[in-house]
């Protein structure tokens, strides 16, 4: 009687096993399903990153601006230091905490906001059916993640297929100007004055022949009209001066002319 109890509570534990891996897989193969949808979504290119086990997760940490190296760091340590009592309960929780903040940031990208993380947080796989199907678009320009400016958790890999996430790094701040002392004066000698022959002047363009001015011409002097004595006249005279001009003066006379004649030539005799 005991060897068949135990059988059967081992066919039982077999059974219950069986069918809890039956809905594992189940489960498995409907959450990569819908993490191809949501890799769509986001522009990776290859559907197969869906279906591979752990590195799924990876590029969805990717996409939610975590390092995806992330995901390894808490199962090894899950692994390692699950054995120890209570500590090893906490340590298990990390990669939970990780997915799940990765959960939030995809959620924003895909307009869903952040009470959307307690359905992700109770049933995950509806959570991801819903942003699998619904009509919203990807959208990386978002805010920077409150740890974008930290090295260890902000992703900073490169994987090819898998878009750069812009909102992963933090802004850059501005450089601040460097000082740079200030350039003494530069003293450069003074260039030696070259013994040049000084030019010769340049020859004075000639000066245009302007046509000179006409001189006025002087107007003819006005001459007084000379009245002359007839001969006639003159021969009378003469003849009446000589007649009465005494001969032995040797002195000459003058005649005088009546008003209005011109006098005569002076006679001597």
């Amino acid at each position: 009687m005991g060897y068949s109890d135990d059988a059967a509570v081992l066919a039982l534990l077999a059974g219950f096993y069986f069918v809890l891996f039956i809905f594992a897989i189940a489960g498995y193969l409907i959450t990569a399903f819908f993490l191809m949808k949501v890799f769509d979504k986001a522009g990776v290119q290859g559907k197969w990153r869906a279906w591979v086990p752990i590195y799924n997760s990876m590029v969805f940490t990717k996409l939610g601006d975590l390092s995806p190296w992330l995901v390894l760091i808490g199962l090894g340590a899950t692994i390692v230091l699950g054995w120890i009592p209570v500590l090893g309960q906490i340590i298990a929780l990390i990669p939970a905490a990780i997915l799940l903040a990765a959960a939030w940031r995809v959620g924003l990208k895909l307009q869903k906001e952040p009470v959307w993380l307690i359905l992700a947080f109770f049933l995950s796989i509806v959570w991801l059916g819903i942003l699998a199907f619904d009509k919203s678009r990807w959208n990386k320009d978002i805010p920077p993640a409150p740890w974008a400016g930290n090295n260890f958790l902000a992703d900073s890999t490169v994987w090819a297929g898998v878009p750069v996430q812009t909102s992963a790094v933090a802004p850059a701040a501005p450089a601040a100007p460097a000082y740079a002392p200030p350039a003494p004066p530069a003293s450069a000698p003074p260039a030696p004055a070259a013994d040049a022959p000084p030019a010769p002047p340049a020859p004075a363009a000639p000066a245009a022949d302007a046509p000179a001015a006409p001189r006025p011409r002087p107007l003819p002097k006005r001459r007084r009209p000379i009245r002359r004595t007839p001969p006639r006249l003159r021969r009378d005279l003469t003849q009446n001066v000589t007649a009465r001009s005494p001969r032995s003066s040797g002195r000459g006379c003058v005649v005088r002319s009546p008003r209005g004649t011109s006098p005569g030539p002076a006679v001597t005799r």
